[in-house]
């Protein structure tokens, strides 16, 4: 049995690594092309492709809780609720989505008031958010569709429309920079009609593989409160603990900031070595999501806990793997980003935080993995509250560095104590977390 859990487990890996590898290009393609402007440039779109990161991880939820309930409900073999698990999640998606364009301007002066962007950025960063807010329906039903393939133990359509998206990002953002000369509106409308074109190939993928499970009929079910029940508390436990995450990047992007434009250009560079990283190992942890909730679906209790066992022993060697690359081709890779000779001292220091942050890290992905698949929400939320407080702690207590070393250490810290405290809620209530 144990043969055919790795089977599956290298079946739904393999497609959602090289998908999720390639989904950072999205902001990396951007980081590259505005490094060869300048340094105000660079730190411009690097700080507003994270806002668009922080608006996409307390979103996360639509992606996260669809692949949970769908996958359950793909093991129980009932259809309909794989069906509704999908229309769901896409009535959530478009009426959060109208909401970020109405309040569009308030969330920019929040986000700005809450990162310490300085003046000088300002203007630059005002011009890529609102050009690339109008992404925002695109994204967020890209989620839904990406979390609904996963429940239905699909990882080659997420690949294929990861690749389309970013080869149609690369080619239109490089021909709007470097042929049209539109700098950062350039980069930002790249993403826009990127997002657009995979969405809309999401949707004709899936009326054409999954017919069997189109039941117009169950659209009435859409139009009562009740019927949103488990769904909406699902989602709310993963938006309340996305929140906290999203928080701690905040918090290490504002405590850069105020060790000035350098080290917040060099940590802007190494948050992509963590967005590889992450993207690399979440592929088993979305093959753990897709598989624990089948089979929990399925009522398997054997089989969820081989995956979860086989989960950790692959993430763990995907994490090594990382933490070799880093060290030793950490420094050549740094300089695809930047020439800038002070920038690249400042990077050479921090690169042994990177290169040990895989092994340190790897636990608690996989750990949101199981999670997810048992919709174990409320257990989440909670380990992810008592982490963050540990992280704010540590950030306090450590010795401050002219570099910011500390800020590494402590998000370190903070991983590390997700893995801890998720592994102590597992222990004590198993599968029947909830």
């Amino acid at each position: 049995m144990k043969k055919k859990i790795n089977k599956e487990i290298i079946r739904l890996s393999i497609p959602n690594i090289l998908s999720n590898i390639s989904a950072p290009l999205l902001s990396t393609v951007d980081t590259i092309l505005m490094g060869g402007l300048s340094s105000i440039h660079l730190a411009a779109v690097g700080l507003g492709s994270f806002l668009f990161n922080v608006i996409y991880w307390n979103f996360g939820f639509l992606r996260m809780g669809t692949t949970g309930m769908t996958a359950q409900s793909y093991g129980a073999d009932d259809k309909n609720e794989v069906w509704l698990s999908l229309l769901k999640a896409g009535v959530l998606a478009i009426i959060l989505a109208i909401l970020l364009l109405i309040f569009q301007n308030p969330i920019y002066d929040l986000a700005k008031s809450a990162l310490m962007v300085s003046s000088e950025n300002d203007p630059l960063i005002l011009e890529y958010f609102n050009i690339r807010i109008w992404a925002a329906p695109a994204g967020l039903l890209l989620m839904v569709v990406m979390g609904w393939l996963f429940g239905m133990q699909n990882a080659i359509y997420p690949l294929i429309l990861t690749a389309v998206i970013n080869i149609v990002n690369i080619g239109i953002s490089y021909y709007l920079v470097k042929v049209v000369g539109m700098d950062v509106k350039g980069v930002a409308l790249g993403t826009v009609i990127a997002q657009y074109i995979g969405l809309i190939l999401g949707i004709i993928l899936i009326l054409k593989k999954y017919r069997d499970y189109i039941d117009m009929s169950l659209i009435s079910e859409l139009t009562t409160l009740s019927a949103y029940g488990r769904f909406l508390k699902v989602n709310f436990d993963l938006f309340l603990r996305t929140l906290c995450l999203t928080f701690s990047f905040g918090f290490f992007y504002r405590q850069s900031s105020k060790l000035g434009d350098s080290i917040l250009a060099v940590n802007v560079v190494l948050m992509q070595f963590i967005n590889w990283m992450s993207y690399g190992i979440d592929g088993f942890a979305y093959a753990t999501e897709s598989l624990v909730g089948k089979y929990k679906g399925a009522n398997k209790q054997t089989e969820v806990k081989l995956v979860i066992g086989q989960s950790f022993l692959w993430g763990g060697l995907v994490s090594l793997l990382y933490a070799a690359v880093y060290y030793i081709f950490g420094v050549q890779l740094f300089g695809l980003f930047s020439d800038d000779t002070s920038l690249l001292t400042i990077g050479e220091e921090l690169l042994i935080f990177i290169s040990i942050f895989p092994v340190l890290a790897f636990a608690s992905y996989i750990w949101d993995g199981i999670y997810v698949g048992l919709t174990a929400t409320n257990s989440m939320r909670n380990a992810m509250f008592l982490s963050l407080i540990i992280y704010i702690v540590s950030f306090y207590i450590l010795p401050k560095s002219e570099i910011g070393s500390n800020i590494w250490i402590a998000l370190s810290i903070f991983l590390v104590a997700r893995a801890i405290f998720q592994w102590i809620y597992y222990n004590r209530y198993g599968l029947h977390m909830k």
